[in-house]
């Protein structure tokens, strides 16, 4: 019987197709324009790419382009997003560090985890590209990008969240299809989009762990999930995936412990770990750099003025009086050995310290010749040619990723 009704079915479909169709009354399909993605995956290492761990990821590379930044200094989490926004480096847009103090406020301390992150005050001295758009017309979705929270001039994206460490990765991709099956004239045209479980998983586990490179493979998967509901509604995107910096893993028996080298009372301790900020307490300023500036085998410190040119560090009033670099391995804690296995803030030379760089979309050739590796300054002339907005003043070379746009005779 069921074959029967299959045969009838099939009779009667060839026959509607032999008839002339009646005019056709289905909308139109949307021919979208395309939109930028700016995606983070935070600490994610270049070489995780290595391992066969993301097909995702290698197969958007395949027919896209992939190459490697060198962090700003410090190689910490904060500074280096707000740079990847702004062309500027740490010393210039003012999120010197993860926990700083600035002496118009001395009061007020910005740390990361705090809701004073959320402060205008402290991200003022430099626009996100999502506020240039944003007064240039074009709407923004921003999904936990760090300076998001913040309001430039009494203007911030047309969508975006408060951070919440509780709404999963999975949550923020579906928030970001929702923004992208609007309408067009209330859909978001360049959109940033934050993970942070690589990060989370490599400083408890190590860049090395079981651990580590499952949590990679979900960052792989969610991409893939997004890169599917993309295809679905038929909205083709530029892909800029990146990571802030790498990780490193730790050797706990190297950490220089602050309160052995100086007496309690004479410093205030803002930083530490791979990277350290130190201000010396009234009338110990000369006790704290005889302590400090001592060889150590495990750190190296400077006098802000002193830090390393290569560095361009040191001249906002927010930087601290003292920084102290730890050697590839080793923390600067105080109180108690790390904890963490995984830690990032070194040298941004050191080879675990670089972050990725991997495009993949209609604006993008693939035959391009760009630098191996690359100052993470220069991603914000590519992303202002993207979206289609004036470049404010930036340290980035527009020059270094141009030839891997597409051209009109392209």
């Amino acid at each position: 019987m069921f074959r029967s009704l299959l045969a009838t079915l099939t009779v009667l479909a060839l026959t509607a197709c032999a008839t002339t169709p009646p005019p056709s009354t289905a909308p139109a399909v949307e021919q979208r324009r395309p939109v930028t993605i700016l995606i983070s995956i935070d600490a994610l290492r270049p070489d995780y790419l290595e391992r066969g761990d993301t097909p995702v990821l290698d197969a958007l590379a395949r027919k896209g382009v992939k190459a490697t930044m060198r962090p700003s200094f410090p190689t910490l989490t904060f500074p280096n997003h707000y740079t990847l926004v702004t062309g500027l480096r740490p010393d210039r847009h003012g999120i010197v560090a993860n926990t700083l103090f600035d002496p118009r406020r001395p009061n007020d301390r910005f740390q990361s985890k705090e809701l004073a992150a959320a402060d205008p005050f402290w991200w003022a001295e430099a626009e996100p590209i999502w506020i240039t758009a944003e007064k240039n017309g074009i709407l923004t979705g921003t999904m936990f990008w760090p300076g998001e929270e913040a309001p430039h001039d009494g203007i911030r994206p047309s969508d975006w969240a408060r951070f919440d460490p509780n709404y999963t990765e999975a949550q923020r991709v579906r928030t970001v299809m929702d923004w992208m099956r609007r309408p067009a004239a209330i859909r978001p045209a360049f959109v940033t989009l934050y993970f942070d479980l690589v990060d989370k998983t490599s400083h408890k586990q190590g860049p090395h762990s079981d651990a580590t490179i499952a949590a990679v493979r979900e960052a792989d998967a969610l991409i893939g999930e997004l890169a599917a509901g993309l295809d679905a509604l038929g909205q083709p995107a530029n892909l800029v995936i990146v990571s802030d910096h790498g990780m490193r893993q730790i050797e706990p028996e190297r950490t220089v412990l602050i309160e052995r080298l100086l007496p309690r009372g004479s410093y205030r301790l803002i930083s530490f770990g791979p990277f350290a900020s130190i201000d010396p307490m009234p009338g110990h300023d000369e006790i704290v750099a005889r302590a400090l500036l001592a060889p150590n085998p495990n750190m190296d410190c400077w006098r802000k003025a002193d830090v390393p040119r290569r560095f361009r560090y040191g001249e906002n009033p927010r930087v601290a009086a003292f920084l102290c670099l730890a050697k590839p391995g080793a923390e600067v804690m105080a109180g108690r050995l790390p904890t963490n296995k995984g830690d990032h803030g070194y040298d941004p030379d050191d080879p675990d310290m670089t972050a990725l760089f991997l495009v993949h979309g209609p604006a993008f050739r693939r035959d391009g010749t760009i630098p191996a590796k690359f100052d993470n300054v220069d991603l914000y002339p590519l992303l202002a040619s993207l979206i289609g907005v004036p470049a404010q003043p930036n340290d980035g070379d527009a020059k270094t990723l141009r030839p891997i746009l597409r051209t009109a005779g392209d």
